[in-house]
């Protein structure tokens, strides 16, 4: 089991209720971890509509994840 962080933004963080979460995941990939996420919390969007970013860096879905790091999922940002 992998421990890390993960870090809600926007329409992510108003549907799981908080902005971050320590888990405990055997995840092989970050598209993975976000599905279990997604099914945890409701998600709404696909992973296609959001980037992903670890320890601040965007990364790749296919990225495994790695012990102690905070892994952020973005969704879209609309404004001006």
């Amino acid at each position: 089991m992998t421990r890390l962080t993960l870090l809600y933004f926007a329409s992510l963080r108003d549907a799981a209720g908080m902005a971050t979460e320590d888990v405990d995941t055997d995840a092989a990939d970050l598209a993975a971890l976000y599905e279990r996420a997604r099914e945890r919390h409701g998600f709404a969007l696909p992973r296609e509509r959001l980037r992903v970013a670890v320890d601040g860096a965007f990364a790749a879905w296919s990225d495994a994840p790695r012990a102690g790091s905070d892994v952020a999922f973005i969704p879209p940002v609309s404004g001006g």
